[in-house]
């Protein structure tokens, strides 16, 4: 059955400069939320940052939203905030350093800042610190504010840390690497620093404020977090460690939500979504996404995207030995992407609510959602509030700025 019910709207462009009235839709989808998600079926891919760019524009000039969070790194993140409200920091250097995973160094997200900066827009990071394995971030935070980090606690992080995305396949084989009692040593110094930053509460408040100290134990507490995370995977127990980054995530935006009324929240898809999700071959685990809706009930709205074809972020060994990306074929048949691709030539979104019961079914009966070029079961229509299908994608351009701040192997992986 093909959809052609009020649920779909056209959308003009996807291009953040162009004037928003194609996206009143987002009206009814938004309405009475604190936290919408808009999502994306792969990392690093130009349409899918140009549209998040464009609805938060939306969302912040329209229903009064009041920051941006992303799947990036927490503590590195408030570097970032800092430099939007008008403070210090080369934008150079933030896009590569204090945006984690490789999620800044683009042309598209420089541009999304530098217009958060001009509207005065909080920025944070939801994600783990350190791309999600590395605790070394958080430890300097703590010592910059007073917290006594024994050196070799530190030097140990050091050692098993990633410099980058490219690199974290060595880091996790250096944690694997250490005898049991070196991992446990580890585990018990990370608890022992969150009962030192609540000891140090009196002189941090004292030299700093009450929301610093707050800022600080909520990164001494995923430091312990990323440990669990990382000792996991290297127990084989990957739903477990998935689940773990996900929870950790999901108390990240709580703790934004004590501090903002209304948050436009940037990640993919698969954390998103209120759906569980089956990542890498482990078993469906409930994601951010879900977790958010228990908390939140109907003041947490997800929209989710969808592709046709172009090119999308080369995902196992292509991804470490390029090229970075790859060409994407068109979506296949019982895939949601294929179901909407048929409907236009141009972008569009589809308001899950508005369909009829026929249409669910039909979108429901596709089973599948492309993530970059597989696939992953799911129910978009309990998944999502809202899809936005782009017929076309492409490889983000690289930030040249950024590029030039970032870890060698970074730029020798765009040099391939």
């Amino acid at each position: 059955m093909l959809i052609t019910s009020a649920a779909v709207h056209p959308l003009a462009t996807v291009d953040p400069d162009a004037p928003l009235d194609d996206l009143t839709w987002l009206d009814e989808v938004v309405e009475g939320a604190r936290v919408v998600g808009i999502g994306e079926g792969a990392h690093y891919t130009r349409e899918f940052l140009l549209l998040r760019h464009r609805v938060l524009r939306y969302l912040v000039s329209r229903h009064g939203f009041t920051a941006f969070a992303m799947e990036s790194g927490f503590t590195e993140g408030w570097r970032v905030n800092q430099w939007v409200h008008g403070g210090p920091g080369d934008l150079d250097d933030l896009l590569a350093t204090a945006i984690t995973s490789l999620m800044g160094i683009w042309a598209p997200v420089r541009a999304q800042l530098e217009w958060m900066r001009s509207a005065g827009v909080p920025f944070y990071g939801i994600d783990l610190s350190g791309s999600n394995g590395s605790v070394v971030s958080c430890l300097d935070a703590l010592a910059a504010v007073g917290v006594e980090v024994d050196p070799a606690l530190r030097a140990t992080a050091v050692s098993i840390s990633a410099t980058s995305s490219f690199t974290a396949l060595e880091s996790f084989q250096a944690y694997t690497s250490l005898p049991q009692s070196e991992r446990d040593a580890f585990t018990a110094a990370l608890a022992d620093l969150v009962r030192a930053v609540r000891e140090c509460r009196e002189s941090i408040v004292e030299r700093f404020d009450e929301h610093l100290y707050e800022r600080t134990t909520r990164t001494a507490e995923l430091a312990v977090r990323i440990d669990s995370v990382v000792r996991r995977s290297a127990e084989q127990d990957l739903a477990a460690s998935l689940r773990e980054r996900d929870a950790g995530m999901a108390e990240n935006v709580a703790w934004v939500l004590d501090r903002e009324p209304r948050v436009v929240l940037a990640g993919h898809n698969v954390h998103l979504q209120h759906w569980p999700a089956a990542l890498m071959g482990a078993d469906p685990a409930p994601p951010l996404g879900q977790d958010l809706a228990n908390r939140f009930g109907d003041e947490y709205r997800v929209i989710g995207t969808t592709s046709g074809t172009g090119r999308t972020l080369s995902t196992g060994e292509d991804f470490y030995a390029g090229p970075l990306f790859s060409d994407l074929p068109p979506p296949p048949p019982g895939t949601v992407d294929a179901v909407l691709d048929d409907l236009s030539e141009g972008p569009i979104a589809v308001v899950t609510s508005r369909l009829t019961e026929d249409e669910k079914a039909t979108i429901r009966a596709a089973g599948e959602q492309r993530l970059g070029p597989d696939t992953l079961p799911i129910d978009a229509v309990a998944a999502f509030d809202a899809l936005v299908h782009v017929p076309t994608v492409s490889a983000a351009p690289a930030d040249p700025g950024a590029l030039t701040r970032s870890p060698s192997e970074v730029r020798a992986a765009f040099a391939r």
